[in-house]
C-alpha cells in the first residue's frame, strides 16, 4: 500500500472512531436499538462505553504528550511552559470522563 493510501485510511479510521465516540453521547438511540435485551441499564451502558473509550484514548496518547514536552524543552520552544500544563491536565480529563462511568442517580420527585 502506498504511503498516501496508508495515511488516508489511517485518518479515515480516526475520523470514524471520533464520530462514533461522540455519537454515543449525542445520538444514543442508535446504540440503544442494538443493545442486547438481556442487559440492564441500556442508556447507562451506552454512555459508559463511550466514557471508557474516551478514557482509553486519553491514556493511550499520554506518552505522546510526554514526548512533546521533552521535545519542546530540549529545543527551548517558546511554548514549553504551556505544553507542560498538558501533562496534569490529561489526568483532569481522565477524571472528568470517569465521572460518566458511574450509574446515573435518579432522584424521586415528590
Amino acid at each position: 500500500m502506498s504511503t498516501f493510501l496508508h495515511l488516508f485510511f489511517m485518518y479515515l479510521m480516526a475520523i470514524f472512531y471520533i464520530i462514533a465516540g461522540i455519537s454515543h453521547f449525542l445520538t444514543p438511540k442508535f446504540y440503544l436499538a442494538i443493545m442486547p435485551r438481556y442487559m440492564p441499564y441500556h442508556l447507562e451502558l451506552v454512555y459508559l462505553s463511550g466514557a471508557w473509550l474516551t478514557i482509553a484514548l486519553l491514556i493511550a496518547v499520554y506518552p505522546a504528550n510526554i514526548q512533546m514536552v521533552q521535545d519542546y524543552w530540549s529545543n527551548n520552544h517558546p511554548q514549553k511552559y504551556a505544553i507542560l500544563v498538558r501533562l496534569p491536565l490529561q489526568f483532569v480529563f481522565i477524571w472528568w470522563a470517569y465521572q460518566y462511568t458511574k450509574p446515573i442517580q435518579h432522584s424521586k420527585l415528590h
